[in-house]
């Protein structure tokens, strides 16, 4: 285990499992500038659209931004000429920090990636889109070290949990209301300015460099057959060393609680709030193949730990009442569908146990029919929640309640978390 640097000086440190391949140098500096990244890297390859295809495929190389989406097929799907590039730092979930950490510091990783599929693609601009000043910074400082800069352009967008969504991101790009649009065109048919435009989150470009620079043989040298290569997990909630952690493929769940110094986890939410509520079994397996077995995805690279000192069934109705909040305002399923499914989430809270069959109609009602993934998400995130917390919402039946607070550790912002009670 290595123990790196603050990348947001915010309580969340920032370490490996294993040796650092996207965090590498920063256990020695706060932020990589170009010329300390160039040494530590080497120079830039230059690949064809065809080699960069084959390499990708080789390792398959997957989207960390929550979908997983395939990074080969997402290439090959590029209609239209003049396209661009995106690289989505917007990182609207609540408990995330891993984009930000890489781009405050390690950004040319990123860049680096960026520039790779602009190459292979024929992109003449770059965009990167992010949700905060403090990145935005960061983010201005580094282009302007690159002699290829003039090519990159950040921009900070507004919005909430919904603005992340990539047909959100390229609309406020082109300055309309970051909102998903509801229609479904590909962002590699139609994307910033009705351009084809290649979008992907912050981390995949960063693994697209080393990809670049490794060679598939190099990127596989750890990892799993299955999946090769590392990736990055925000753990927060109740553990002794909140982190962006870098983990190999094929890292157990309880290597992770352990490195992360959890006390006593009672449940597990991975994937964040579209993710999935887990037993925190010490065996499961961190990856595509292990957590298919019970159910789960990695998802935004976010695991959050409850123990036993929380109301984990308020928790899980601090966070509902939020994912309502966060309503684009734009179709039935989430103008009436989620909060209704909050509502009985709290009902189920305070007791009334006949809430739950009631909590499932909802959650089926919204899914598949809503202009994003945020029903679908959301009805995802209760229902796993709910099959954990029988017993719990058994207690509570019998009781009124736990006896426990609701500590806030599961990251819901505290207006809706003061609403869930």
């Amino acid at each position: 285990m290595t123990d790196l640097m603050d990348p947001a000086r915010s309580g969340t440190g920032i370490f490996s499992i294993g040796e650092p391949r996207l965090l590498r140098g920063l256990h020695q500096t706060d932020v990589i500038d170009l010329a300390t990244h160039t040494a530590l890297n080497g120079p830039l390859p230059t690949l064809t659209l065809d080699a960069l295809i084959a390499a990708c495929e080789a390792v398959d190389l997957a989207g960390r931004g929550g979908a997983g989406f395939p990074v080969a097929r997402k290439l090959r799907s590029l209609a239209g000429s003049r396209p661009v590039v995106v690289v989505n730092g917007s990182e609207s979930e609540p408990c995330s920090r891993k984009d930000r950490a890489l781009l405050r510091h390690n950004p040319h990783l990123v860049l680096d990636g960026a520039k790779v599929v602009a190459d292979a693609i024929g992109a003449r601009r770059i965009r990167i889109a992010v949700h905060d000043e403090f990145t935005e910074r960061a983010v201005q400082h580094a282009i302007a070290q690159r002699p290829d800069g003039r090519t990159m352009q950040v921009h900070a967008v507004t919005g909430g949990f919904v603005a992340g969504e990539a047909r959100a991101v390229i609309r406020a790009l082109d300055g309309q209301p970051g909102l998903p649009s509801g229609r479904r065109i590909l962002p590699t048919v139609r994307g910033v300015g009705g351009a084809p435009t290649l979008l992907s989150n912050v981390e995949t470009f960063a693994h697209v460099a080393l990809l670049a620079r490794l060679g598939p043989q190099g990127y596989a040298a750890c990892g799993t057959r299955n999946e090769p290569g590392t990736t990055l997990l925000t753990v927060s909630g109740a553990v002794a060393r909140p982190a962006v952690i870098e983990i190999p493929f094929g890292t157990t769940l309880g290597e992770v609680l352990a490195a992360a110094g959890a006390r006593s986890p009672a449940a597990v939410v991975l994937g964040g709030f579209h993710g999935t509520w887990l037993a925190p079994q010490p065996a499961t397996v961190l990856s595509r193949n292990g957590l298919q077995r019970v159910g789960a995805t990695l998802g935004a690279g976010v695991l959050i730990v409850l123990d036993e000192t929380t109301c984990a069934l308020g928790e899980l109705a601090s966070a509902a009442a939020w994912l309502a909040a966060q309503s684009a305002q734009q179709c039935g399923p989430c103008m009436f569908g989620l909060p209704a499914l909050a509502d009985d989430v709290q009902r189920l809270a305070r007791g009334d146990a006949s809430a739950g069959p009631v909590a499932q109609r909802h959650a089926r009602a919204v899914v598949g029919r809503g202009a994003c993934a945020h029903p679908d998400g959301a009805s995802r995130f209760v229902t796993s929640g709910l099959a954990l917390l029988g017993p719990e919402i058994e207690l509570h039946r019998r009781h009124g309640n736990c006896g426990r607070p609701v500590r806030g550790q599961i990251g819901a912002p505290a207006a809706q978390r003061r609403a869930a009670r």
